[in-house]
């Protein structure tokens, strides 16, 4: 037993050891940056600059963000500017450079970027969401001097975009430092083909590179280490690999009785392969995987370790609000806990490859993950208005212009940085491409007018296709076609995927799927999601049996999801949105953001975090909202008085209000969320009657009630199980709380804490119908992150101090630093008593 004890102990040794080397492979480089905005976008000639008199800044960084909305400005894009940024960073060169070889990894920049050290030009890479790196050891500083990395960033055209896109170096930045014997920057790939309760195969691809000039002799080996640190799993190669050359192994092992990655319990382990040349250690590489199993079958759907699984998801943008596209992880958490507490599953990253560490969390949290590529191929959308480019100004140009020369490079640097996530199930090659082909939308029979390419007849939404396959394939071949073809493009971008990973299906998200299907779109991949097109599921699956068809974008009403319920193969949703985002709001001043159905951009909850509960939880459910009749597409029936949708459009889910705060007398239209069949209604103890689900086509139970103040009560649930929501009639404001959900920061200068200031009556009831002007007051080593109340029309300075409430309540999100302390927030309202909170940062 004493051996046994002593054999773990040197294996969590040995694990702890080879972290810690690991480790050594890469530097956070993230800090101690100089940045400037400059008036002229024409690179540099001399490189690099004098930077003494540029601000200091700590990566990632969004310029944007820091600065004022301006109506000026484009909405596509949230109203914020974009501009000019030159970055540089100083710094002393690793030790013993003659034997290294020194790596820079850029996880994103947006956009237009060009990468210099020491004045060399190191490249350039035009997306703003690939990452990208270079090999810096041939320009590093021998003499002992400092280097300078330089990094132009030309966002000029910030109206590039169909939503914000944030403007800087927004992601994570590192410095890799390896033997010239080494595993290079995504140089492994861990796949698990064979899965039992028993054990698991796990193949590990694990490319070697040999910088050096001679030829070399080593030994490759691999540990599988489990969540608890211990090696369950080891095997070791000898290899030779020739100078200046590199070379992909395979080392395949088995892991006993494996912990499976899913939903439920998302299991991690980390293969640490270890190169040993002349007895000594020169590379230790750790790449995080998941052993789970994933299979897609037509008329069956999706199945995650043998287990049919329905994707509850959501699409969302990469910003985070008041942080702009520079988010920090821990800001990403609470919004994902947000999301996972209302039942969501999955994500969709719409419609651009996101950071790694969302996909980390992703990861560590157990959502799935649809790795969306582009949002655009061949041609260009309009920034403005969506639908093919209908403006030729300067202004909004952008990345179709790249795509021929860097497409195939951008998506391969994200595929070979993003494959061993298991959390990412499905590549989506791109996002309702058709629309950039005009052509296609006239093959339809939906659009007619060849003088106006946006008129269509207004039933195409709702609408069956007109037509057989073989009529539409037939006016397809007939139409005429521009300088690409859509499917083949679609087809090389498939084949680039392909190339570097076959154990995840491509998918794309199409908007006019019966075109795609007889066009050889629909074909150049595995299987097919629907965007906003119920009405041709039925014409799909009966007419193209063997291809799997889903939703890969929805509104995500109750009408959505039956589409997934009710038909065998139909496994997805992904709602359009689940967190509010800047942009995609053209000529809408002050509107900025919206369209989440669950969080508001600030990452608050909003009624639509109750009705999908209610609808994707196995759970007890009921809570309530409510509308003034005028507003809310309803009236009321003046014989029954029960509530009459004036058209079916009125069953479209929108946001109610989680209050009972009117004008007396004013006719209020109650929503009950429930998964219960029947729910009855109470004011002030006295019953206003019941509804059934069957009365419901879209889960929600209706009264019309004049206002008067009190308890508003909703019950359901049988005998001993009862369940209740309740509003409250809150008077005037009298006082404020402020809150946090963190007390204890790390003092790592990531760490982040979210301060919630709430109006509140005199009672303590929150109050939502009255706003204030709140300001804040911090001592201690803390960053100040900025201020926002989620509020779509919010247009005050996110990196200020102060702003005005929305519905009683705002939210401020401060960041630790590396020096640790007690940190003092005071939140001050005029005529209320200050607010005070003490943080610890250690």
């Amino acid at each position: 037993m004493l051996k046994k004890i002593g054999l773990v102990l040197t294996c969590l040794l040995v694990v702890n050891a080879s972290f810690a080397n690991a480790a050594d492979r890469e530097i956070d480089f993230n800090f101690d940056w100089k940045f400037t905005l400059v008036e002229d976008t024409a690179v540099p000639s001399t490189i690099p600059l004098q930077d003494s008199k540029w601000r200091d800044v700590r990566l990632p960084h969004d310029w944007s963000v820091e600065l004022d909305f301006d109506q000026s400005l484009e909405g596509a894009t949230g109203y914020l500017p974009g501009g000019v940024g030159i970055y540089q960073k100083h710094f002393f060169s690793p030790k013993n450079t003659q034997d290294k070889t020194t790596y820079v990894l850029f996880d994103g920049v947006y956009n237009n970027a060009t990468f210099w050290l020491n004045g060399k030009l190191l490249g350039e890479n035009p997306y703003g969401y690939s990452p990208v790196y270079f090999d810096l050891s041939t320009h590093l500083k021998k003499d002992g001097s400092q280097n300078i990395l330089t990094v132009h960033v030309d966002h000029s055209r910030h109206g590039d975009s169909r939503w914000y896109t944030g403007s800087g170096i927004n992601r994570n930045v590192k410095l890799v430092t390896v033997d010239k014997l080494h595993i290079p920057i995504w140089g492994t790939f861990v796949t698990t083909p064979e899965i039992t309760q028993e054990q698991a195969k796990v193949d590990v691809q694990i490319e070697v590179k040999n910088d050096t000039t001679k030829k070399r002799s080593f030994v490759l080996s691999t540990d599988i280490v489990d969540g608890q640190g211990r090696v369950v799993a080891t095997t070791e190669d000898k290899h030779r690999l020739k100078s200046q050359s590199q070379k992909t192994y395979t080392q395949t092992l088995k892991v006993l009785s494996p912990k499976l990655w899913d939903i439920q319990q998302p299991n991690m382990y980390k293969a640490v392969s270890t190169l040993v040349y002349d007895d000594k250690t020169v590379d230790e590489y750790i790449t995080p995987f998941g052993i789970r199993s994933i299979e897609f079958i037509p008329k069956k759907g999706f199945f995650l370790n043998g287990k049919s699984t329905l994707m509850k998801g959501v699409s969302l943008h990469h910003d985070g609000g008041l942080v702009g596209a520079a988010v920090p992880k821990g800001v990403w958490k609470r919004r994902l806990e947000g999301l996972q507490a209302a039942g969501v599953n999955a994500i969709r990253t719409a419609h651009n490859p996101f950071s790694q560490e969302f996909l980390d969390l992703c990861d560590e949290m157990g959502i799935l993950v649809q790795n969306e590529f582009f949002d655009e191929f061949d041609y260009a959308k309009d920034k403005r208005l969506n639908y093919h480019d209908r403006h030729t100004d300067n202004l909004t140009r952008g990345y179709v212009e790249k795509f021929q020369q860097w497409g195939k490079s951008d998506l391969e640097r994200t595929m070979l940085r993003d494959r061993n996530h298991p959390s990412v199930v499905q590549w989506s090659i791109g996002n309702e491409i058709e629309w950039t082909y005009v052509h296609y939308r006239y093959v339809t029979g939906f659009w007619t007018d060849p003088n106006d390419a946006t008129k269509v007849d207004g039933s195409f939404w709702g609408a069956a296709p007109k037509f057989t396959p073989e009529e539409m394939k037939k006016r397809y071949d007939e139409s005429p076609k521009g300088e690409y073809i859509l499917a083949d493009t679609a087809k090389r971008i498939n084949s680039w995927v392909k190339a570097l990973d076959t154990t995840r299906p491509t998918t794309a998200n199409l908007i006019l799927p019966q075109v795609s299907h007889v066009s050889g779109y629909a074909d150049a991949v595995d299987h097919v999601g629907y965007s906003y097109r119920n009405s041709v599921i039925p014409w799909g699956q009966t007419h193209f049996p063997d291809k799997l068809i889903t939703i890969n974008e929805n509104p995500g009403t109750w009408d959505d999801w039956k589409q997934v319920l009710n038909h065998p193969g139909v496994f997805s949703q992904f709602m359009w949105t689940g967190i509010d985002y800047i942009g995609e709001y053209h000529n809408k001043w002050p509107e900025k953001s919206g369209w989440g159905d669950i969080l508001d951009l600030a990452g608050f909850e909003v009624q639509g975090w109750n009705y999908f509960k209610s609808v994707f939880i196995n759970k007890p459910h009921i809570s309530l909202g409510t509308l003034p009749l005028e507003k809310s597409g309803f009236e009321v029936d003046k014989l029954s008085g029960l509530a009459v949708a004036k058209n079916n459009g009125s069953y479209r889910w929108r946001d109610s209000n989680m209050h009972w705060n009117y004008k007396k007398g004013e006719p209020v239209l109650v929503e009950v969320t429930s998964n219960h069949s029947i729910v009855e209604l109470f004011l002030n103890g006295e019953s206003l009657g019941s509804r059934s689900m069957s009365e419901s086509p879209d889960r929600l139970f209706r009264w019309v009630v004049p206002y008067n103040s009190g308890i508003l009560t909703a019950r359901a649930g049988f005998e001993g199980q009862e369940i209740e929501a309740k509003f409250e009639t809150a008077g005037n404001a009298t006082g404020f709380s402020l809150t946090t959900d963190k007390t204890n920061l790390k003092a790592d200068a990531y760490d982040v804490a979210h301060l919630v200031v709430q109006l509140h009556d005199q009672d303590g009831r929150i109050v939502k119908t009255q706003n204030a002007h709140v300001s804040f007051e911090v001592q201690g080593n803390v960053k100040w992150l900025g201020v926002d109340n989620g509020a779509s029309a919010n247009i005050q300075n996110f990196q200020s101090n102060h702003l005005d409430t929305a519905k009683g309540r705002a939210l401020a999100i401060v960041q630790s630093t590396k020096q640790a302390g007690v940190i003092k927030v005071t939140a001050k309202i005029k005529g209320f008593e200050d607010q005070t909170l003490i943080l610890s940062s250690y």
